[in-house]
């Protein structure tokens, strides 16, 4: 039964009489809960989302070091290139709209196929458009194929993990993110420079369909619903190494990984490999207009949500600006880069990006136990968004030398510099803000991503959209300046929801509890 009355979000996360950590959400009995997992087929689970996460997001970003070659040999403008990007960025969060509700009806198994297809394919176009509609026309469907990629992996995580443990998976998927965007300008110079930048396009649709094999054998389905029938389990795990399952009506552990993979009864039997295999979840009730139809409505109700996806797209605006203008600013005096030393550069990128995401993940985990244990054991979503603290301090300083040292024509290495932590720490407002956004409404979080990537989505566009304007009729001194002082004072907001973020959270406590009962009752995933 629901408690309309409780806050969302706000969990007693630690055990004050004995410093455990209280399991959230409970796990049912059944061993196919993907809370129930052994801790093996949990990380193949995680490693089919790295692996779909670099096959989307590797094609995506691949062009970026090679858009003056790209314009040389087609004749399409950087402007035109660059608003390609744009579109295709729009149609990520717009194509959500569409994958989540298919997602929640049919499983998030097909749609992950499709997605990882559908991206193959579309990239062979590429390499043969005449014109600016043609060209805009493939990254429209790219993105649209892409879109998944950008709201189920962080809802895959909550479908796996425990609370206390998702930061860390959260931190992977957003280093696979920012890490593919990052080295995919590296590969691509290398290929254009030893054949030529089609190839570019050719090599990402031969990796996609490695991708697609891999996630057709190995990814399982996470859709699961938790009915009351299923008692819920506390496992202890004994010094010898053994589970053992007690019926409770909570769960509580001092070990943080359950294994249930012995099923007790004939009814809750693992599936088989083959099993496994099938394309489409459990059927249930159609409920896609009505759930197309929920991201709408949560954007005007949950000021949490909207402050995740512009907190989620804020990265996502300065790491596209400065993309924008890598390879202008790289290619011509005094640096005169090749496109495989554009693309080297970017390295410095993957270095922060790794940084950034065990930062994130990992030490935002940590970071929500020890406060919790300073608040009596409760825990609130609001406590992970201390971590920005980097952000605010690093973001608006490299953007300044970026941008203001490329106008000053300084040595090369202070402004990749630059470059690399703009771009690098963009993966921790992605990872920062999903956490904020997935343990504040959990129940819902698949319908709370649409919400969070179109708006992330939409400021992308409009970045991608005036970038070259921007750069172009301001000069890059002037323009990176604005841009300083525009990032901290929109960074600085996450003050507001640390302070007020629990009050909005209650206010809106009744209408969340029933959609959240709504899906229970249709059979959908909580």
């Amino acid at each position: 039964m629901i408690d309309h009355d409780k806050i969302p979000g706000t969990i007693n996360l630690v055990d004050t009489t004995d410093s455990e950590v209280v399991l959230h959400p409970v796990p049912s009995a059944h061993p196919d809960d993907p809370l129930n997992w052994s801790y093996r087929r949990k990380l193949l689970s995680m490693f089919c989302m790295f692996i779909f996460t670099l096959g989307v997001s590797i094609p995506s970003a691949s062009i970026y070091s090679v858009l003056i070659p790209i314009s040389e040999n087609t004749g399409l403008s950087l402007d035109t290139l660059n608003q390609g990007t744009g579109y295709m960025y729009l149609t990520f969060g717009l194509g959500c709209i569409i994958f989540q509700p298919l997602s929640q009806q049919f499983g998030k198994r097909p749609i992950f196929l499709i997605s990882m297809l559908g991206t193959c394919l579309i990239q062979l176009w590429g390499p043969h458009a005449k014109n600016s509609g043609q060209w805009i026309g493939s990254k429209l469907l790219q993105g649209f194929f892409g879109a998944p990629v950008e709201s189920l992996c962080e809802v895959l995580v909550s479908d796996v993990w425990f609370e206390h443990e998702r930061g860390r998976w959260i931190g992977l998927y957003g280093f696979g993110l920012m890490f593919a965007s990052n080295i995919a300008p590296v590969l691509a110079g290398l290929i254009s420079q030893g054949q030529d930048w089609t190839w570019v396009l050719y090599w990402g649709t031969i990796f996609n369909a490695v991708c697609f094999v891999f996630l057709f054998l190995f990814f399982e389905e996470t859709n699961f619903v938790r009915h009351p029938a299923l008692k819920k389990v506390d496992s202890i795990t004994s010094d010898d190494g053994a589970v053992t399952l007690n019926e409770k009506n909570t769960a509580k552990s001092v070990s943080v990984t359950t294994d249930v993979e012995l099923a007790t009864t004939d009814v809750m039997k693992k599936k088989t490999f083959i099993q496994k295999l099938a394309l489409f979840d459990q059927p249930r009730p159609i409920m896609i207009w009505e759930m197309m139809k929920r991201p709408f409505i949560i954007f005007f109700r949950f000021p949490v949500i909207v402050f995740s996806g512009f907190l989620c797209g804020l990265g996502l605006v300065w790491f596209n600006l400065v993309n924008g203008t890598v390879s202008a600013v790289l290619s011509a005096d005094p640096y005169n880069f090749t496109p495989d030393k554009v693309g080297l550069c970017y390295i410095s990128s993957c270095v922060i990006v790794f940084i950034s995401s065990i930062y994130g993940g990992y030490a935002s985990d940590k970071l929500r136990i020890v406060l919790a244990k300073r608040n009596g054991g409760i825990s609130e979503p609001e406590h992970r968004l201390w971590v920005l603290i980097a952000y605010l301090i690093l973001c608006p300083s490299m953007l300044i030398l970026w941008g203001m040292g490329a106008a000053d024509k300084i040595h090369w290495f202070p402004i990749i510099l630059g470059m690399g932590f703009v771009q690098g720490m963009s993966a921790l407002t992605s990872i920062c803000s999903v956490n904020y956004a997935v343990d504040s409404y959990r129940e819902i979080a698949s319908d709370s991503m649409v919400t969070v990537i179109l708006i992330r989505n939409c400021m992308s566009f409009g970045i991608g959209y005036g970038v070259t304007p921007w750069f172009q009729n301001e000069g890059l001194k002037r323009c990176f300046g604005e841009a300083a002082a525009v990032s901290f004072v929109c960074i600085s907001t996450f003050f507001i929801f640390i302070k007020w973020g629990k009050s909005m959270r209650k206010n809106g406590k009744h209408v969340y509890w029933n959609f959240v009962q709504q899906s229970i009752d249709n059979g959908m995933s909580i």
